[in-house]
Protein backbone atom coordinates (compact mmCIF):
# COMPACT_ATOMS: atom_id res chain seq x y z
CA UNK A 1 0.00 0.00 0.00
CA UNK A 2 1.48 3.58 -1.24
CA UNK A 3 0.86 6.84 -3.36
CA UNK A 4 -1.54 9.32 -2.38
CA UNK A 5 -3.74 8.41 0.62
CA UNK A 6 -7.61 9.10 -1.24
CA UNK A 7 -8.53 12.00 -0.47
CA UNK A 8 -5.78 13.49 1.42
CA UNK A 9 -3.56 14.46 -0.78
CA UNK A 10 -0.63 12.53 1.18
CA UNK A 11 1.90 11.08 -0.63
CA UNK A 12 4.31 7.67 0.29
CA UNK A 13 7.90 9.19 0.83
CA UNK A 14 9.13 6.30 -1.21
CA UNK A 15 6.84 7.44 -3.66
CA UNK A 16 8.07 10.83 -3.74
CA UNK A 17 11.76 9.89 -4.10
CA UNK A 18 10.95 7.55 -7.18
CA UNK A 19 9.32 10.33 -8.43
CA UNK A 20 11.36 13.03 -8.09
CA UNK A 21 15.06 11.32 -7.65
CA UNK A 22 16.56 12.19 -11.08
CA UNK A 23 15.56 15.65 -10.73
CA UNK A 24 17.41 15.80 -7.43
CA UNK A 25 20.23 14.34 -8.62
CA UNK A 26 20.23 16.94 -10.95
CA UNK A 27 19.66 19.35 -9.41
CA UNK A 28 22.62 18.17 -7.03
CA UNK A 29 25.12 18.11 -9.78
CA UNK A 30 24.39 21.29 -10.58
CA UNK A 31 24.60 23.19 -7.47
CA UNK A 32 27.76 20.90 -6.38
CA UNK A 33 30.10 20.66 -10.17
CA UNK A 34 29.98 16.44 -9.88
CA UNK A 35 28.19 13.65 -9.51
CA UNK A 36 29.48 12.33 -6.63
CA UNK A 37 28.93 14.87 -4.45
CA UNK A 38 25.52 15.43 -5.88
CA UNK A 39 24.85 11.76 -4.85
CA UNK A 40 26.03 12.50 -1.15
CA UNK A 41 24.01 15.86 -0.82
CA UNK A 42 20.54 14.77 -2.43
CA UNK A 43 21.10 11.33 0.23
CA UNK A 44 21.81 13.53 3.26
CA UNK A 45 19.03 15.62 2.22
CA UNK A 46 15.96 12.78 1.44
CA UNK A 47 17.83 11.24 4.58
CA UNK A 48 16.43 14.50 6.77
CA UNK A 49 13.26 14.68 5.60
CA UNK A 50 12.18 11.49 5.36
CA UNK A 51 12.56 11.56 8.97
CA UNK A 52 9.79 15.00 8.83
CA UNK A 53 7.80 13.78 5.91
CA UNK A 54 4.66 12.87 7.41
CA UNK A 55 4.95 16.15 9.93
CA UNK A 56 5.98 18.25 7.33
CA UNK A 57 2.91 16.76 4.55
CA UNK A 58 0.00 17.54 7.60
CA UNK A 59 1.61 21.57 7.64
CA UNK A 60 0.92 21.59 4.18
CA UNK A 61 4.51 21.91 3.36
CA UNK A 62 5.64 22.05 -0.82
CA UNK A 63 7.37 19.44 -0.41
CA UNK A 64 9.68 20.32 -3.70
CA UNK A 65 10.45 23.24 -2.17
CA UNK A 66 11.34 22.27 1.31
CA UNK A 67 13.73 19.76 -0.46
CA UNK A 68 15.35 22.21 -3.08
CA UNK A 69 16.00 24.80 -0.50
CA UNK A 70 17.02 21.69 2.10
CA UNK A 71 19.59 20.96 -0.79
CA UNK A 72 20.98 24.64 -1.14
CA UNK A 73 21.49 24.53 2.31
CA UNK A 74 23.37 21.70 2.93
CA UNK A 75 25.54 22.62 0.39
CA UNK A 76 26.37 25.57 1.89
CA UNK A 77 26.94 24.46 4.86
CA UNK A 78 29.10 21.59 3.22
CA UNK A 79 30.80 24.64 1.72
CA UNK A 80 31.60 25.89 4.71
CA UNK A 81 33.00 22.62 6.77
CA UNK A 82 35.11 22.14 3.94
CA UNK A 83 36.80 25.25 3.25
CA UNK A 84 38.40 25.09 6.68
CA UNK A 85 41.80 23.66 6.15
CA UNK A 86 42.98 20.12 8.35
CA UNK A 87 46.65 19.56 8.73
CA UNK A 88 47.35 16.00 8.51
CA UNK A 89 50.77 14.62 9.48
CA UNK A 90 51.03 12.37 6.25
CA UNK A 91 49.09 12.67 3.17
CA UNK A 92 46.65 10.65 1.59
CA UNK A 93 47.67 8.66 -1.05
CA UNK A 94 46.08 9.98 -4.33
CA UNK A 95 43.88 8.10 -6.30
CA UNK A 96 42.49 7.99 -10.15
CA UNK A 97 39.68 10.54 -10.34
CA UNK A 98 37.37 9.99 -13.33
CA UNK A 99 37.45 13.38 -15.29
CA UNK A 100 33.63 14.69 -14.53
CA UNK A 101 32.70 15.30 -18.20
CA UNK A 102 31.64 19.09 -17.96
CA UNK A 103 35.10 19.78 -16.40
CA UNK A 104 36.38 21.35 -19.64
CA UNK A 105 32.96 22.88 -20.39
CA UNK A 106 33.10 26.96 -20.26
CA UNK A 107 30.17 27.71 -19.30
CA UNK A 108 30.03 24.96 -16.26
CA UNK A 109 33.55 26.36 -15.29
CA UNK A 110 32.13 30.05 -15.11
CA UNK A 111 29.16 28.57 -13.22
CA UNK A 112 31.12 26.96 -10.84
CA UNK A 113 33.08 30.45 -9.39
CA UNK A 114 29.70 32.52 -8.99
CA UNK A 115 29.04 32.36 -5.17
CA UNK A 116 26.67 29.36 -3.68
CA UNK A 117 23.63 31.70 -3.59
CA UNK A 118 23.67 33.19 -7.12
CA UNK A 119 24.60 29.67 -8.63
CA UNK A 120 21.75 28.65 -6.65
CA UNK A 121 19.62 31.19 -7.65
CA UNK A 122 20.61 30.55 -11.44
CA UNK A 123 20.45 26.63 -11.10
CA UNK A 124 16.96 26.90 -10.01
CA UNK A 125 15.74 29.50 -12.33
CA UNK A 126 17.42 28.09 -15.31
CA UNK A 127 17.68 24.31 -14.49
CA UNK A 128 14.57 23.97 -12.50
CA UNK A 129 12.30 26.28 -14.22
CA UNK A 130 11.65 28.10 -11.40
CA UNK A 131 9.68 31.34 -11.36
CA UNK A 132 11.01 34.75 -9.00
CA UNK A 133 8.47 33.62 -6.16
CA UNK A 134 8.75 29.80 -6.48
CA UNK A 135 13.02 30.69 -6.07
CA UNK A 136 12.40 33.23 -3.31
CA UNK A 137 10.26 30.25 -1.44
CA UNK A 138 12.50 27.80 -1.78
CA UNK A 139 15.48 30.03 -0.48
CA UNK A 140 13.62 32.17 2.12
CA UNK A 141 14.70 35.49 0.35
CA UNK A 142 12.64 37.78 -1.03
CA UNK A 143 12.09 38.13 -5.06
CA UNK A 144 13.84 41.08 -5.28
CA UNK A 145 16.88 39.42 -3.59
CA UNK A 146 16.22 36.84 -6.28
CA UNK A 147 16.51 39.17 -8.95
CA UNK A 148 19.71 41.10 -7.88
CA UNK A 149 21.53 37.44 -7.66
CA UNK A 150 20.10 36.37 -10.98
CA UNK A 151 21.58 40.33 -12.12
CA UNK A 152 24.61 39.91 -10.73
CA UNK A 153 25.15 36.43 -11.99
CA UNK A 154 24.47 36.39 -15.33
CA UNK A 155 26.90 39.51 -15.72
CA UNK A 156 29.30 37.94 -14.26
CA UNK A 157 29.00 34.86 -16.38
CA UNK A 158 28.72 36.90 -19.13
CA UNK A 159 32.16 38.84 -18.48
CA UNK A 160 33.79 35.76 -17.43
CA UNK A 161 32.93 33.84 -21.00
CA UNK A 162 33.95 37.13 -22.57
CA UNK A 163 37.19 37.71 -20.81
CA UNK A 164 37.81 33.97 -21.86
CA UNK A 165 36.36 34.69 -25.35
CA UNK A 166 34.16 31.65 -24.30
CA UNK A 167 37.06 28.95 -24.24
CA UNK A 168 38.68 27.88 -21.08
Amino acid sequence: MGGVVPGSGFVEFADYVTARLPDLLRLGHALTGNPHDASDLVQDVLEKVGLRWNSLQRRGTNMDAYVRRSMVNARTSRWRRRRRETLVAIPPERGVAQPDRFDDEPLWQALAELPAKQRAVLVLRYYEGLNESEIAETLGISAGTVKSHTSRAMAALRNNLKSEGGVR
